[in-house]
């Protein structure tokens, strides 16, 4: 059985899918762009995208009762690849050690000229 999680303080699904769905002990966290919830404004700039994904990851985690602490599983898609080491260093403001899996993409292009997007899997085990 699947349970839909979503939360009013994420940037609401701009196409056919969910924030989040539950499945047992694992919520799988769909991929979020720099998008401000309230205005649905991109945020400017690399940095400021980073930290608004990882807002709003948290807070679909929150809606599923978790954190990013338990996240299991990252990827990251970037439309540059030198922006590498900053998703590291703002990362590390948000989610705790031990540090889930993850893989990093370079991408051509990303929803709404995004220049980064990260999804996640949680798991409450």
């Amino acid at each position: 059985m699947k349970t839909v999680i979503q939360s009013q303080d994420a940037p609401a699904a701009i196409g056919t899918y969910t924030q989040a769905v539950r499945a047992g002990d694992t919520v799988y966290l769909s991929g979020q762009i720099g998008l401000d919830p309230a205005s649905l404004q991109m945020a400017e700039g690399i940095d400021a995208q980073i930290h608004r994904v990882f807002r709003n990851l948290q807070a679909v985690a929150t809606a599923a009762g978790l954190g990013l602490g338990h996240a299991v599983r990252m990827t990251v898609y970037l439309t540059d690849l030198a922006h590498f080491a900053r998703v590291n260093e703002i990362m590390a403001q948000y989610v705790p050690q031990p540090y889930p899996s993850r893989a990093a993409v370079g991408v051509a292009s990303l929803p709404r000229g995004a220049l980064v997007e990260i999804d996640a899997i949680l798991h409450s085990g």
